[in-house]
């Protein structure tokens, strides 16, 4: 009689402790049957809690949802732009990149197999919108006058831009790699490229010439837009970039185009 008054006792007060306490559940996870065994299975219960890892480092962080591969790569993309823009490439570490686009570093390995890929990524997308952005430029009217200040604004608008991805392009730390080398003067030589070729067209000047001119004009509006950026940010960037498009047209539209007289002023 006392044993049976003392286990009913030693119940209750299990009984009690659960309804305070009770036994907390994986979310998908299908509780035992406790109907036959309470105490034992209140203490499975526990461990099974305990067990499935709900205690891990990745599941203990905000985790973004499954992706597409591509939207995938694009948020990693831009988690590592705003991580390298801030810290360089040399400081920026792949758990940064990862903790910013919260994945875990196997998610960010399964995309990039380091962190140059990373960055060359990156650095190939920003030198092709610069490209792109000129070509726009020059093809979007035949007055030269126009094309000149339209190219001039792309480089003020892409170190303007909030990105800062201007930084991978114009003032990498890593210029020493051979791969990232190629990538930057890629820039100078793609868009001089296309300069030079409505130089040779309009003024009939050597290819040799008009490049020389080309390459001129590229580093006027890149090295202006950069210094304007940290320099003269008091002047508007369409102000700023028009000046500086008046001197480069100052002196472009003195070779004349090779279907006008040599005093013309187009």
């Amino acid at each position: 009689m006392l044993l049976e008054t003392g286990l009913t006792a030693l119940l209750g007060e299990r009984r009690r402790a659960l309804d305070l306490f009770p036994p907390w559940w994986p979310r998908h996870a299908v509780p035992p049957d406790t109907s036959r065994h309470p105490v034992n299975g209140g203490c499975l219960g526990r461990v099974l809690a305990v067990s499935t890892g709900q205690y891990d480092v990745d599941a203990a962080r905000p985790r973004g949802g499954r992706l597409p591969r591509r939207e995938r790569r694009a948020q990693l993309l831009q988690s590592a732009l705003e991580v390298f823009v801030a810290q360089g490439y040399h400081a920026a570490a792949m758990d940064d990149i990862a903790d910013r686009a919260g994945v875990s570093k196997p998610v960010l390995y399964q995309h990039f197999p380091g962190k140059l890929d990373l960055y060359l990524a990156l650095l190939d997308s920003s030198c092709d919108t610069i490209i792109v952005n000129t070509r726009a430029a020059l093809e979007s009217t035949q007055d030269n006058k126009q094309r000149v200040e339209a190219t001039m604004a792309v480089f003020y608008d892409y170190v303007a831009s909030d990105t800062g991805a201007f930084k991978l392009v114009f003032e990498s730390d890593l210029v020493n790699e051979p791969a990232v080398r190629e990538q930057v003067e890629r820039v100078t030589n793609e868009t001089a490229a296309l300069v030079a070729d409505v130089i040779h067209e309009d003024t009939g000047l050597s290819d040799e010439q008009s490049r020389l001119l080309a390459v001129s004009l590229v580093g006027m509006a890149q090295v202006s837009a950069r210094f304007w950026l940290t320099e003269a940010g008091g002047i508007e960037r369409p102000d700023a970039a028009a000046l500086v498009a008046g001197l480069a047209w100052r002196g472009i539209r003195g070779y004349p185009r090779t279907d006008e007289p040599a005093s013309g002023e187009h």
